[in-house]
């Protein structure tokens, strides 16, 4: 038999599925995976059911039904004072990751090199690799997660076509300041470079902190595509509805992969996500109160145990240094360890880096309800006490 691609063959099963198997085995609380609990918006199901149910049920326009990327555009200008033409500079995605994936081979030729930032989010690097792009590796570390500037600036070269920003970080929780962001522009601009900016966090962002949108900054407007989840912002993983905002011409090789990928989304979908982009501030406040509180919860909780906890200033994920507890194994296998012994499960950092060097820190999910995030602390609690 002829071989399959050797590139995405090569990849064996994700992290997030490994470990949700194996919690599944072992009846543990899934603290692992980032799939959010008890947050979806009523009224945003409402209108998304009595859309599938009126139809229409035919194809819509590739880029999106216009309802929902005139919602888009407003929200850019709402929250960023983003002037966006919905027109021209808009197109809605079956999710982020096939955002990611039509960005990737919309804009990277074989040989272009994409620098990308680790801890990674899976997808990142078999898509470039897949599109023929050589990936450039910078790392941020625990516990800290300093850019290293001096390793970004020699990642940078004339051959480099853009880099990969997750802007609130999955999985590290790192929100770049607005210092951090403008040494990143200037860079784009001195070696004529492009950034994917994936941000579908951008409504989860703690403690006073602002999300600023790389586009925003002076210069960006041109070398920017902004990536976006209704999936995150509404609590709605199960929908994949995800989008696009960028200048035409970047817009345009990026709505071409889109053709030959996925073409279309679900109406019905596009039209409970553009209500929902309506909604008022309460909502958006009100999401971020919920998930911090979820977050302080569970950390208060883990160090009372002895877990040590890394500062989180966005998303879902809180990192935890766990040699306090005193435990010999690595990273891996203190998930293990603790999904079969003490039935919760959470994820192990080192799983987002290339080189497995990271060995001491495991990732919570704090976005459950508050009964799953007191049992798994209940249970961590028993077991290490």
């Amino acid at each position: 038999m002829k071989p399959a691609n050797t590139i995405l063959s090569s990849y064996g099963t994700t992290i997030f599925q490994t470990m949700s198997v194996l919690a599944m085995e072992h009846k543990a609380v899934n603290l692992g995976q980032g799939f959010p609990e008890g947050l979806e918006p009523e009224d945003v199901l409402e209108v998304a059911a009595k859309a599938v149910r009126e139809g229409p049920h035919q194809y819509p326009h590739m880029l999106g039904i216009p309802e929902l990327r005139q919602q888009i555009a407003a929200h850019e200008k709402r929250f960023y004072d983003l002037d966006v033409d919905w027109n021209s500079e808009v197109m809605v995605t079956s999710g982020a990751t096939e955002a990611l994936a039509n960005c990737i081979f919309g804009l990277v030729n074989p040989g272009d090199e994409v620098v990308l930032i680790e801890p990674l989010y899976d997808c990142y690097l078999p898509l470039v690799q897949r599109a023929g792009g050589i990936a450039k590796m910078v790392r941020i570390d625990p516990p800290n997660w300093e850019l290293p500037r001096q390793a970004l600036q020699e990642a940078f070269s004339d051959k480099t076509k853009l880099i990969i920003l997750n802007n609130p970080n999955n999985p590290c929780a790192k929100v770049y300041d607005q210092d951090e962001l403008t040494f990143i522009a200037r860079l784009l601009e001195k070696h004529d470079a492009y950034a994917v900016c994936d941000e579908v966090y951008e409504h989860l962002v703690f403690d006073g902190r602002s999300h600023i949108p790389l586009i925003t900054l002076p210069g960006m407007r041109e070398r920017c595509v902004r990536i976006a989840s209704a999936g995150k912002t509404f609590s709605i993983t199960n929908w994949k509805v995800g989008y696009i905002v960028a200048a035409p011409a970047l817009l345009q090789p990026i709505a071409k992969t889109h053709q030959f990928i996925t073409f279309t989304t679900p109406i019905g979908l596009q039209k409970g996500v553009a209500y929902g982009l309506g909604k008022d501030d309460a909502y958006f406040k009100g999401l971020i109160a919920d998930m911090q509180g979820r977050r302080d919860k569970l950390a208060t909780g883990l160090r009372e145990i002895g877990f040590k906890t890394l500062d989180c200033a966005g998303t879902y994920f809180l990192t935890t240094d766990f040699s306090p507890l005193g435990f010999k194994g690595d990273d891996s296998d203190f998930c293990r360890h603790i999904t079969i012994e003490a039935g919760v499960t959470a994820v192990p950092v080192s799983a987002f880096y290339q080189e497995a060097d990271v060995t001491h820190f495991a990732r919570f999910c704090f976005a459950k309800e508050d009964a799953a995030i007191d049992e798994a602390l209940s249970r961590l609690q028993k077991h290490f006490n």
